[in-house]
């Protein structure tokens, strides 16, 4: 959603308000970053996200990936020795 300033700005404040004796309006930032970008309850509530219950469904034949050769399918035995001859 192009925040990557506004995460960046989390986690640099998350580190800062897990230091020891860390203040307290330090950690009331990082709650409202959380809220803002919806990684906590009330921010997922105030976006009104909701999280699926039900599993990711099976991608499609036509969007599976092609199967590819195994890398032994792939080697060529060459009859001789070593030495070319």
């Amino acid at each position: 959603m192009g925040q990557l300033y506004e995460v960046a700005m989390c986690v640099r404040m998350l580190a800062r308000a897990e230091q020891p004796k860390s203040s307290i309006e330090l950690q009331k930032v990082v709650r409202q970053y959380f809220d803002s970008l919806g990684l906590s309850t009330q921010g997922m509530l105030r976006n009104r996200w909701r999280l699926s219950d039900a599993a990711p469904a099976e991608p499609s034949k036509a969007q599976k990936a092609p199967l590819r050769r195994s890398a032994r399918s792939r080697l060529t035995v060459i009859s001789g020795d070593a030495s070319g001859e």
